[in-house]
């Protein structure tokens, strides 16, 4: 059994819930540790496909022959990756991309790009 608690930001509410799992695993490979640590290595990837769907709407993306539905997806894994990098770690990436969207010039300063860029600017990644 595994027990959750959730907040919800929007309606500032937290919420509680109990899940019971089943697995084919003989008892001597399912105890709770790892249980636990396959569950939360799922979650881990859902939260990852998460961004790319809710950031980059890939779901939706209409990209379908040869290699170029592999190579937008590392594209957008890659940007994925920057942006993490990017700024304070608790901050979004939803924010993130549209604070770098509204000023192109962050995204060369961040990128050192330019000549002006600053090796010790608060944008540097840590």
């Amino acid at each position: 059994m595994i027990e959750r608690e959730a907040f919800h930001k929007k309606d500032r509410k937290t919420t509680f819930e109990s899940v019971v799992g089943v697995t084919s695993r003989p008892p001597e490979q399912a105890d709770p540790k790892r249980v636990l640590a396959t569950n939360r290595g799922h979650w881990a990837v859902e939260s990852f496909h998460y961004l790319l769907d809710w950031n980059f709407n890939e779901d939706r993306s209409r990209i379908r022959t040869g290699h170029g539905p592999e190579n937008v997806t590392r594209l957008r894994r890659f940007a994925i990756g920057v942006l993490k990098g990017y700024g304070s770690a608790k901050t979004s990436v939803a924010e993130k991309m549209r604070r770098l969207n509204r000023n192109t010039r962050l995204v060369f300063d961040y990128l050192r790009m330019t000549k002006n860029s600053s090796r010790n600017s608060s944008l540097a990644p840590s």
